[in-house]
């Protein structure tokens, strides 16, 4: 049966190649993408096309953005949703606004008592509720490791929080998996690490901080150390790297425990 969506997606596909010395290097550049299978990859080639067709990508003076930094962007940008089938899973916004630096963003909080408080807030990064996703460009050239850092995966987590309506830390989950497990996961772990700052604001925690600043963030943060220190995540929240398993369709932990087994020399490699 003949789909309007899918000859769409072959025009779009066959009206934007992309070069292999620029996709190889993409590569290359994004060490999180190691050991991919070659279907995965050439999915994930796809994917980037299709994403820099549907997104305006929008460069503040101070950003140099060439083609290979417009896929390398769109790749750490598909990598969560590699294993998903594709279902607009980044829909409500259509553009991504590049800035030279971090931003001063201007908030507001309303206390216990109902005061509403003022102020502005250096950032990294920012996803708004049907609005654009705000990245600073360091920020993006100094993701694609696995250090536990990843600025795109990052914001775009907050989207896909967002697709439930305002971002709480629970997006739309599958049908296979139970909202009662996820809550118990993401909640324990999330008072785990607040009770620990609320001890010693100071200590030295599993993962950033950043995660116990609401249920929001916390998922965006796991989000990132999921598909870049995913032994770290494993090792302080199993329950909720499984629950992300579950929600991503991947295991980046088997990917990288096979990378170490077969390069005895890729961790150290990669944590300099």
């Amino acid at each position: 049966m003949w789909s309007f969506r899918a000859w769409r997606r072959r025009r779009v596909l066959a009206r934007s190649p992309i070069e292999p010395s620029v996709w190889q290097a993409v590569l290359d550049s994004l060490p999180l993408l190691d050991g991919l299978d070659t279907p995965a990859l050439e999915r994930l080639r796809e994917r980037c096309i299709l994403f820099l067709h549907a997104k305006r990508l929008t460069a503040l003076p101070g950003v140099e953005l060439d083609a290979f930094a417009r896929l390398r962007l769109a790749a750490q940008a598909q990598l969560p949703l590699l294993a998903l089938p594709e279902l607009n899973w980044y829909q409500g916004f259509h553009e991504l606004v590049l800035y030279p630096d971090d931003f001063v963003s201007p908030q507001k909080h309303r206390d216990g008592s109902g005061v509403v408080h003022e102020y502005e807030d250096a950032r990294s990064g920012e996803a708004w509720q049907q609005g654009p996703v705000i990245l600073a460009w360091p920020g993006v050239q100094e993701s694609g490791g696995w250090e536990g850092y990843n600025l795109v995966i990052h914001e775009l987590a907050h989207k896909l929080d967002m697709l439930n309506g305002g971002a709480n830390g629970l997006p739309p989950l599958h049908r296979d998996m139970r909202l009662q497990d996820w809550a118990q996961a993401m909640q324990s772990a999330y008072d785990s690490l607040n009770a620990t700052l609320d001890a010693n604001p100071h200590a030295e925690t599993p993962i950033d901080p950043y995660a116990a600043e609401n249920p929001a963030e916390f998922f965006a943060v796991t989000s990132e150390y999921f598909f870049t220190a995913p032994d770290l995540l494993h090792q302080a929240f199993p329950a909720v790297y499984r629950q992300l398993a579950l929600f991503y369709r991947q295991d980046p932990l088997a990917r990288l425990k096979e990378l170490q087994a077969r390069h005895p020399d890729y961790q150290q490699s990669n944590d300099s």
